[in-house]
């Protein structure tokens, strides 16, 4: 079957990469990366999906807790690796900063739209806002977690995103830097890209759509 939808995550995929950003914004903070890191596995758990009872990520992420409860969660928890206290107030929007566009990427999403292939984000989101002005004319639908009080991996999200696609999963290529949300992606019969670098994800998208996107 021809493919005739692209849906594409935000952070990392229309930004630089998650691990840059987090590198630059500890630095910033004087802050080790790996007692963010370490944070996170407290959270997450070592292995994903072996997650804490309570992961304060994932309601955020839901809309279930607001920007400043969710900083004092993180303030507090990284307080405890770093052996001082973590100013809480705009944690969030100081490490959102450190993400900044990849302008190629978001070119070549912009290419498939003109070429007639329907566009559309879904982005886990962190309370923050989407760069509007740049989206401009970008995407047919917008999903934002949220704002739908459901968030990658859990398949509802998925399923959501391609009924506002008004596509089959099997006529929709799905791209994410994080390897979980690819794997449940493809679970569901997305054609799913793990996002590493513009090069190899426009290489493929050239491939699977017959068409070269990436000039």
């Amino acid at each position: 079957m021809a493919l005739s939808g692209l849906i594409t995550d935000w952070g990392g995929v229309l930004t630089v990469g998650l691990r840059e950003a987090v590198d630059q914004w500890a630095d910033q903070e004087g802050i080790r990366p790996e007692d963010y890191v370490a944070v996170m596995r407290q959270w997450f758990g070592r292995d994903y999906g072996i997650e804490a009872a309570y992961n304060p990520v994932h309601a955020l992420e839901k809309g279930e807790l607001e920007v400043p409860q969710f900083e004092e969660h993180l303030a507090q928890a990284l307080s405890q690796y770093v052996g001082r206290p973590v100013p809480a107030a705009g944690l969030v929007s100081r490490m959102l900063s450190r993400f900044r566009h990849a302008p190629d990427m978001m070119a070549l999403v912009r290419r498939a739209k003109e070429r007639g292939i329907r566009t559309g984000l879904l982005s886990n989101s962190w309370g923050n806002t989407y760069p509007d002005d740049l989206f401009d004319g970008m995407f047919d639908v917008v999903v934002i977690s949220g704002e739908v009080g459901m968030r990658k991996p859990d398949a509802e999200i998925f399923e959501h995103t391609l009924r506002e696609m008004r596509l089959p999963a099997s006529e929709c290529v799905f791209i994410d830097d994080l390897l979980p949300n690819v794997r449940a992606a493809a679970d569901i019969g997305l054609v799913a890209l793990h996002h590493t670098d513009y090069a190899t994800t426009a290489a493929e998208l050239d491939v699977l759509f017959a068409t070269t996107l990436s000039e």
